[in-house]
């Protein structure tokens, strides 16, 4: 009898409690699917993307186990190599943002038996510079905290909420001046936040550019903040967040294939949750269908919950004496 052959990457520093119980029970999954299954533990952040690499060639089909880093970083090492293999993912990070998007389950052994289950469905992937992506590439005030707010905050206000809540003095939230060419249009400005997406849940949270998230049609949904100068700013942009409401004048929405950011200063970036470098030249192009992902069925777009809920309630809860500036708490103005 033929045994297909897996390359299973396991990360073991994420979400311990999540696998190390359960890792018999995932490889009997593998193993009564008949899959001969070869085990790699990461030793490094970027070992998933040299294993695969090396020795991907060699097998069927590749699964990995971790967070969203991990993913990415076996998704790089597919790409770099120029191989095709489908890819199964048992999410096992803190937040999975990519798992959530694509309804992929939260148990391990539950993930297990969709990958053994599934057809591969084909979806694209991003690059800044010389990095590969599969869901976000972010820069600015909400991008470096996105994996460290408390998640009992997240419930209550969501994520990208709560930070800008949070930031007592504005102006104390550095921005950056920069030219963005999105395909053959140029916007300028003065930008705290910029984001370049194909995922419904960023940070554990729906994204505010959530609506109409196709994985399949060669574009990636993108949002830039601009720089607020006053309370009126800062409350149309919460309100915006918590209801996915792009249109926000403080706000350039926008859907791409390419997308370059221009700036006279480096600027740091996220790439699916890790930390991706620092540009002045930040190039994103978008790769259509180049990653086979195995899945049951092809994710549908979330619906939307309680999130205009909670921004009802947001402002009157705050007190917005506490988001000024404290030299100018009595003229309502920030600078």
């Amino acid at each position: 009898m033929y045994m297909k052959k897996m390359l299973f990457i396991v990360n073991p520093k994420a979400g311990r409690t999540t696998l190390k119980d359960c890792l018999v029970d995932v490889l009997d999954v593998f193993c009564k699917n008949d899959y001969a299954v070869r085990i790699y533990l990461t030793q490094s952040p970027s070992d998933a993307e040299r294993v695969v690499k090396e020795e991907g060639d060699g097998y069927d089909i590749i699964v990995c186990a971790g967070g969203d880093g991990t993913l990415g970083n076996t998704v790089t090492g597919l790409m770099k190599s120029g191989m095709r293999r489908p890819l199964g993912y048992i999410p096992c990070g803190s937040t999975n943002d990519f798992a959530n998007s694509m309804e992929i389950p939260k148990r391990a052994t539950d993930a297990a038996s969709k990958i053994v289950a599934a057809t591969p469905f084909s979806i694209d992937v991003g690059s800044l510079n010389d990095k590969y992506f599969v869901y976000v590439a972010a820069f600015g005030v909400l991008s470096d905290t996105s994996y460290t707010t408390p998640q009992n905050m997240k419930n209550i206000f969501g994520h990208a909420a709560y930070v800008l809540q949070g930031i007592k003095s504005l102006v104390n939230v550095p921005s950056y001046q920069m030219e963005v060419w999105i395909d053959d249009r140029k916007v300028e400005g003065e930008f705290i936040f910029g984001m370049v997406s194909n995922s419904v849940f960023i940070g554990g949270i729906k994204s505010i550019t959530r609506k109409g998230v196709e994985f399949d049609d060669g574009l990636f949904e993108g949002v830039l903040i601009r720089k607020i100068h006053n309370v009126a700013d800062l409350q149309r942009i919460v309100n915006a967040l918590l209801t996915g409401n792009a249109s926000e004048k403080n706000m350039v929405a926008f859907r791409a294939k390419h997308v370059i950011f221009n700036s006279s200063e480096s600027i740091a970036w996220t790439v699916d949750g890790e930390f991706g470098g620092e540009y002045r030249q930040a190039e994103i192009h978008i790769y259509e269908r180049a990653l086979d992902i195995l899945v049951v069925d092809e994710p549908e777009e979330a619906e939307e919950n309680e999130m205009e809920d909670i921004s009802k309630n947001f402002w009157a809860e705050s007190d917005e004496k506490d988001i000024q500036p404290e030299s100018d708490k009595e003229s309502g103005s920030m600078i």
